[in-house]
């Protein structure tokens, strides 16, 4: 049986519990995830607002000692190329 970590820890007073009274619980549990909206969940980040906090991404293109293996597509340094198959290089790492 699988155990689910999340759910609340039942005190031994519970332990004489009806079945209806548990269905009952159940159901109002299921139905708050539910009105949750799934697409767009929402993250609580210590208290801190960061929405008008904007991320600056530097992204540099592939330098002359550099290549991205085709098979694990990480970007290496020429030093761990293994071969060059016809899809493109791949590194040392995949190939063994």
């Amino acid at each position: 049986m699988a155990t689910d970590y999340d759910a609340p820890r039942k005190n031994e007073d519970e332990g004489n519990e009806s079945i209806e009274a548990l269905k009952a619980a159940r159901s109002t549990q299921t139905t708050s995830i539910e009105s949750e909206d799934a697409d767009n969940p929402s993250f609580v980040l210590g208290g801190n607002d960061l929405s008008n906090v904007e991320l600056d991404v530097v992204v540099l293109p592939p330098q002359q000692d550099e290549f991205t293996c085709m098979s694990c597509f990480l970007v290496k340094h020429r030093s761990q190329l293994d071969h060059a198959e016809a899809a493109g290089p791949i590194c040392t790492d995949c190939a063994a």
